[in-house]
Formats: structure tokens, C-alpha cells, sequence
């Protein structure tokens, strides 16, 4: 799977059933490396494992399964698929959370480069965000390329 599938998964996902979402298992890999650094036996797999932060009850897993899973249309059309799975499906170690990367969709690149968000607004937010401090850096490093220079 290349990351445009895995963004165009992400999309589809928070779509049907919300865009709090968890990447886990090998398509995670592209939230922290870009695809030209991948080997190309990181790419082979067809599915991602999403799972949703507020999904309790893999209510929400479910409902992506049946929407773009294994055998949907959507996977029919485009080759790759959704596996719902619920955040208690990885054994992680501890600390997990706040070494989590957030994944940086091409949609907030194009809103960018369109004018249609606003650099240096979004660079003060980020500040306020209920997230660490890391993944603040890595918010920071993304729009440094869209302020303005001074």
C-alpha cells in the first residue's frame, strides 16, 4: 500500500465513522517515514488496521469493515481495504501514546498551497492542542514550509 491509499483509506474511514482514528500494524510505518525511504517490501500489503479511539464496543470497526473492507466495493474498485480492529488489538509498550505520529494529509498540503488555511494561525494554535509535545514538533516542522519568511 503507498500512503496516498493509506490517506485516501483515512479519508474514506472518517467518513463513515469518525476521524478520530489509529493506525496499527505495518501501514503505521507511513506516518513516520515518507514512501520514497520505504523499502519496497513495506508496501506489499493490500490492508491497513484502523481502529477508532472512541470505539468501545468495535461498533465503529465493524461499520468500516462492511463499508470498505476486505471484499467491499471499495475494495473491488481500488485494490486496498480497511481492517476494523480495535485499539486493544496491538499489545503496545508503555508509552505508547505519546510516541504516536500523527499522519500528515495531502488535503491540509493542498489547503496550504491554495491559501485557504492560514500558516501562521494554524503554527499559534498548535500550541493549544491537547497533544504532546513532539507531536506539536512534528505539526511545527510541517507548517514551517508555508510561514512566511521574514
Amino acid at each position: 500500500m503507498r500512503r496516498a491509499d493509506l490517506a485516501h483509506l483515512l479519508r474514506a474511514a472518517a467518513r463513515i465513522a469518525d476521524p478520530e482514528i489509529l493506525v496499527i500494524g505495518s501501514q503505521a510505518i507511513h506516518g513516520a517515514f515518507a514512501e520514497h525511504d520505504l523499502p519496497p517490501l513495506a508496501m506489499v500489503s493490500r490492508e491497513a488496521d484502523i481502529a477508532f479511539w472512541n470505539d468501545e464496543r468495535d461498533l465503529l470497526a465493524d461499520r468500516l469493515d462492511g463499508a470498505i473492507g476486505e471484499l467491499s466495493m471499495f475494495d473491488q474498485t481500488h485494490g486496498y481495504y480497511a481492517q476494523g480492529v480495535s485499539v486493544a488489538t496491538a499489545i503496545l509498550p508503555e508509552g505508547w501514546r505519546g510516541r504516536v505520529v500523527p499522519f500528515e494529509h495531502d488535503f491540509v498540503q493542498a489547503l496550504l498551497e491554495a491559501n485557504l488555511l492560514d500558516a501562521v494561525i494554524l503554527d499559534q494554535r498548535a500550541e493549544s492542542l491537547p497533544i504532546t509535545r513532539i507531536q506539536i514538533s512534528t505539526i511545527r516542522r510541517f507548517l514551517k514550509r508555508h510561514l512566511p519568511t521574514s
